[in-house]
């Protein structure tokens, strides 16, 4: 089960990269907001398949179900009642304003992970059965 992967940790890292500078130089209405929610999906994704072999659809949902206990945090304003309002890394980390298309980002880039792991799955089906009949 637990296992380090470096194609995952690459693409945590290749994500992680972009999340960042998404965050310090793009000021958009689309990508900054979405695009970013999105990413951060398959970020957290691969930062755990980097480490534990886990059926893919389970962590997809999971990270998905998590995603969205942080925008549900956002809308009851945790931040404020656990009186971190004023902490730049708690409203950066948990954020600070809930918002539906999020919720949408977010599913979309669990699907994102589905298809991608379901067509890659596919990919390595057809290797083996190449092998076979070799």
């Amino acid at each position: 089960m637990f296992r380090f992967s470096r194609a995952y940790f690459a693409l945590t890292v290749v994500l992680f990269t972009a999340e960042v500078l998404i965050a310090l130089y793009v000021h958009d209405a689309i990508i900054r907001p979405y695009a970013g929610d999105l990413l951060v999906v398959i970020l957290l994704y691969c930062f755990i398949k980097t480490f534990v072999d886990t059926p893919p659809l389970k962590t997809a949902i999971a990270v998905l179900l998590f995603a969205y206990l942080v925008e549900l945090s956002q809308y009851l304003n945790l931040v404020k009642h656990l009186g971190l309002q004023h902490s730049r890394l708690a409203n950066v980390v948990m954020g600070n304003s809930f918002e539906w298309l999020d919720m949408v980002a977010y599913t979309l880039g669990a699907i994102l992970i589905v298809l991608v792991e379901s067509a890659a799955q596919k990919r390595k089906v057809r290797r083996v059965i190449q092998n076979i009949e070799l």
